[in-house]
């Protein structure tokens, strides 16, 4: 919340406001983002903080970095940082490291005009226009973005009516929504995130396009949708940004077959709802948190289906129908988000593991303990029996049980439920076929 209500700015022209009448302090910077700040500034160059680090500190929220806007080209920036690396295509950006800090710094960017560089959809694709000051503000995103704190005098500069918003709570696009939001279609994604970090408001007029301009996500690389699903669900607003997607269309865009799913039956959204919502109370308590688990939860709603399908409607074996549910269920999804290897196989992990829960007898359920992804795999099945799945009530009371008898050899009395599930293997005839065991737990057709 802004602690204090500041002047309203005019419009039209640039507003100052001084140190005096700001709650902004040197105290509330990071030594990095003033080191970096200072050394422009005694190289000759214009130096503000501006971003996200500016708009928290008025809105009395520690921001998790700094970004710093300069009048210094990338290779000037380097001439003054020996630590500096240049990276960014469409727009260069020098990563400046201070200490145990990267500070991302950009140099003011020019204003938009025919000659930058479309897709077909309106997407920019090259952006290494460099500008003055007051362009580079009305570039910006969003209102709220585009105040600069100026390290010569600790005034903040306001060109586009931030401060009018934030004592609004609002969240309002800078220039014509539709337009923006074609340049970069992620601004639709930063928009619900911001607007529940800030516990603000959507301006209608900027509200209005986004489930029309849903689809231009698809235009987006899949590499740069999964960093943003990670800012959008690692984080104490889980819950609200994944309603806020679902509420403006687009989640279906980023997880279609998610949403044909949780569409279909209550306890897939419930599921979602349970998982976001563990998370957000994970981050707020500081625990780890994995996009491994995340995904596992997001996606488990259609790769359950498919598996239920493949073993029981087209008669595979389980272990290939769930190989190959989950195959086909991630091959769809990297079309929209790129999920790297070192978090979907311990997804297909935790998902793997779940049917082994069917198996209670001893000697199995000692093993299962062991799994290297076993405390994942039987959290995953806690929020299960949370949003109702068949059977998994029961699994989960048992296995609660379990991991507090199994280790001193004695086993826990199964339910009436899943009394077959415990017994031990019948000798097999020779040359007879294994027998098909009955899962229990198991996707419930009817959809609620």
């Amino acid at each position: 919340m802004l602690r204090t209500k500041l002047p309203r700015p005019a419009i039209s022209e640039p507003n100052r406001i001084p140190r005096e009448q700001h709650p902004i302090s040197r105290a509330n910077i990071s030594p990095g983002a003033l080191k970096v700040l200072y050394g422009l500034k005694d190289a000759g160059y214009e130096a503000y903080l501006v971003g996200g680090g500016v708009r928290d500190l008025l809105a009395g929220i520690e921001p998790k970095d700094f970004d710093i806007a300069t009048s210094a080209h990338p290779e000037q920036i380097r001439r003054v940082f020996r630590s500096c690396r240049l990276i960014g295509r469409r727009f260069m950006i020098a990563h400046v490291r201070a200490g145990e800090e990267i500070l991302e710094v950009t140099t003011f960017r020019g204003p938009i005009t025919d000659s930058h560089e479309r897709d077909e959809t309106g997407r920019i694709l090259s952006d290494n226009v460099y500008g003055t000051l007051i362009e580079d503000a009305f570039r910006r995103d969003f209102t709220v973005n585009a105040l600069y704190y100026d390290i010569r005098d600790f005034s903040i500069a306001d060109f586009a009516g931030g401060i009018d918003d934030l004592n609004a709570r609002r969240l309002r696009l800078i220039g014509d929504p539709e337009l923006r939001y074609r340049e970069d279609p992620v601004r639709m994604l930063r928009a619900i995130r911001i607007a529940n970090k800030l516990g603000f408001e959507i301006d209608p007029e900027s509200a209005e396009p986004i489930k029309r301009l849903a689809a231009l996500l698809r235009e987006i690389p899949p590499a740069r949708l999964f960093d943003e699903i990670l800012k959008l669900f690692l984080n104490k607003d889980a819950l609200a940004n994944f309603e806020g997607l679902r509420k403006h269309g687009l989640f279906a865009e980023l997880f279609p077959g998610t949403e044909r799913a949780i569409n279909a039956a209550k306890r897939d959204l419930e599921l979602l709802r349970i998982a976001l919502a563990s998370t957000a109370d994970r981050v707020k308590r500081d625990l780890p948190v994995t996009p491994a688990f995340l995904y596992g939860a997001l996606l488990w709603p259609p790769y359950a289906d498919r598996a239920y399908e493949l073993e029981f409607e087209r008669g595979h074996d389980p272990i290939t129908a769930q190989n190959q549910a989950a195959d086909e269920i991630l091959a769809k999804q990297q079309q929209r988000i790129a999920i790297p290897k070192r978090f979907s196989l311990p997804m297909r992990e935790i998902w793997g593991v779940q049917p082994r829960f069917e198996d209670l007898r001893p000697g199995r359920a000692k093993r299962l303990l062991t799994h290297p992804r076993f405390r994942a795999a039987y959290d995953f099945l806690l929020l299960r029996a949370q949003a109702g799945e068949p059977g998994c009530a029961a699994l989960a009371d048992w296995w609660t049980k379990a991991q507090a008898t199994l280790a001193s050899g004695e086993v826990p009395p199964p339910p009436d439920e899943l009394a077959d599930t415990a017994v031990e293997d019948e000798p097999a005839e020779p040359g007879a076929a294994p027998k098909r065991r009955r899962r229990r737990g198991g996707r419930n057709r009817q959809k609620s």
